[in-house]
């Protein structure tokens, strides 16, 4: 048996089966290194290697916890949502055109910020503690399937680094893709990346459309009471607080693109709030410590998919995976270009970073498609897909965490099954099918 295959697999049943995400990765780590026939103790020295590597994010997204509850507490995403009860009305009014209207443009609105945190201002999901909460409540009398709002976030979030070259994606297409599949043996000047995953990237748009004109299209009640039970910020608004909220949110901003760091970026924002006072000195303990509250849950996520990751690769049965599934291949190109793809679903969806895999199989897939004649634009689509396959419907991925963060605050979405699952079906599997179409045609 394959390690990594028992892993991953073990890993999604149970966290289908409602145990805890982070539980379910330790689990599936121990069980894959026993299959590899790693005692205990390599076991264990490797995943407690890999969590090392999660710790810097974890912290980041504490401190960007704190800094969205100094946000919350100024009163600025408060207003945007009172703004837009305003429109909504009474109940009344919940199924007139200003509601739909409403609604199509709150979903356009929290699309076109998940898009713009990849590359114009990229900060990732650190917006969606600030948002998303306050909008619970606009989305509840709205009645929006927040798998809907998922689904729109997780797009934002994962698409334009896959095909736009800017931000994100210019780590992710050049910094990481060509470069890796260039040392891989393939010569990549004169390629284009954008033109290599145009069709990889219409098929995750394919999914958006499904979901939001199909699959959630009819309204979904949630329990309003509890939504208001989580809004214990005093609505009171004065300019000072909004001015500075305002000064904060752009100097975290600035901080964080000139440094490159979330976490300076963060404190840097934070530290402003207790400076003019929005905050008071004696009260940012406190804050701070409801920050990290909200955001414990995805950091020690992170932190055990990086034990998680580091036992995989420890196991050595990547490349036995790879190499086995090309032992299925012959001359089919077809059938070679449908098992890499299923086998990057799996590492990815394993690993939970589609830029933590692409080292791993670019090295093996580069020259093995070289040898069954593969076009050097349909090798690119197939490591850059196989790379981004999984990280939209990965319990362990920051893009599913994210959202769910964010969406979960009152306690009625579930990760499995209102983010992880829905991501899968809509982005994953047409992903997965245009990336073998990429590879077809070019």
């Amino acid at each position: 048996m394959n390690a990594v295959l028992v892993a991953v697999i073990l890993m999604l049943v149970l966290s289908v089966a409602r145990l805890h995400v982070m539980l379910s990765m330790i689990v599936a780590a121990f069980v894959g290194g026993w299959v590899a026939g790693m005692d205990i103790e390599t076991t264990l020295n490797a995943f407690n290697q890999g969590i090392g590597g999660g710790a810097g994010i974890a912290l980041s997204y504490a401190l960007l916890g704190g800094f969205a509850v100094a946000i919350s507490l100024s009163g600025l995403p408060h207003l945007l949502a009172q703004k837009i009860l305003v429109r909504i009305g009474g109940e009344d009014r919940q199924r007139s055109s200003d509601t739909f209207w409403l609604r199509n443009a709150l979903l356009l609105g929290l699309m076109i910020v998940a898009v713009s945190s990849q590359n114009i201002v990229p900060i990732h999901i650190a917006f969606i503690p600030i948002l998303v909460p306050p909008l619970l409540l606009v989305m509840t009398r709205l009645q929006l399937d927040r798998r809907l709002v998922a689904c729109v976030l997780t797009f934002g979030l994962v698409t334009p680094y896959m095909f736009l070259p800017i931000g994100f994606g210019n780590i992710y297409l050049n910094d990481i893709l060509l470069a890796k599949v260039a040392s891989a043996g393939l010569e990549t000047e004169g390629l284009s990346v954008v033109s290599a995953m145009a069709i990889p990237a219409m098929g995750m748009l394919i999914g958006l459309l499904i979901a939001a004109l199909f699959s959630y299209r009819q309204p979904r009640t949630y329990d309003q009471s509890l939504v208001e039970k989580t809004e214990h910020i005093e609505q009171e608004f004065n300019t000072k607080s909004l001015w500075v909220a305002g000064a904060a949110i752009v100097l975290a901003f600035v901080v964080q693109l000139y440094l490159g760091s979330m976490v300076l970026g963060a404190m840097a924002g934070f530290l402003l709030f207790s400076a003019t006072g929005v905050i008071r000195w004696h009260e940012s303990d406190g804050v701070l410590v409801d920050g990290m509250k909200m955001m414990a849950s995805i950091g020690f996520i992170m932190i055990a998919a990086s034990g998680f990751s580091e036992v995989l690769k420890t196991t050595g049965h990547i490349d036995s995976l790879v190499n086995g599934a090309s032992g299925w291949l012959g001359d089919n190109k077809a059938l070679a270009a449908l098992l890499l793809l299923i086998v990057g679903l799996l590492l990815t969806m394993g690993i939970g970073s589609s830029f933590s895999t692409i080292p791993i199989i670019a090295a093996i897939y580069v020259p093995l498609c070289i040898q069954l004649g593969f076009s050097p634009l349909a090798i690119i689509a197939l490591v850059g897909t196989a790379g981004a396959l999984g990280d939209a419907g990965s319990p362990a991925s920051d893009s599913t965490l994210g959202p769910t963060a964010g969406l979960n605050a009152d306690g009625q979405h579930s990760h499995m099954r209102d983010t992880v699952i829905p991501t899968f079906i809509h982005f994953n599997l047409p992903l997965l099918a245009a990336g073998w179409v990429a590879a077809m045609v070019l």
